[in-house]
């Protein structure tokens, strides 16, 4: 399979970390022009390599503020954060 027949990968435009720094969200461009959003988790023990923990991936927004909405009503830490 040649480069060009694969999917541009997608493209962060915003992350946030809580203040501890073992979860961020990221807020993704895709290269349909839609955003989305996931969630990830890193160990300490494990080299400090982030994972994907709920796969949000999936969902699709218009808009980069749309995405950040839905991560900040589903994802109870960055809610608490944003009140702070």
């Amino acid at each position: 399979m040649s480069n060009s027949s694969k999917a541009a990968p997608d493209r962060v435009v915003v992350s946030f970390e809580n203040y501890y720094g073992d979860y961020c969200v990221d807020i993704f461009f895709r290269a349909d022009g839609t955003f989305g959003f996931e969630e990830c988790r890193r160990d300490p023990e494990d080299g400090a390599s982030w994972r994907s923990l709920h796969r949000y991936s999936g969902l699709v927004f218009g808009s980069a503020q749309e995405a950040i909405a839905k991560a900040r009503a589903t994802v109870a830490w960055l809610s608490e954060d944003a009140r702070r």
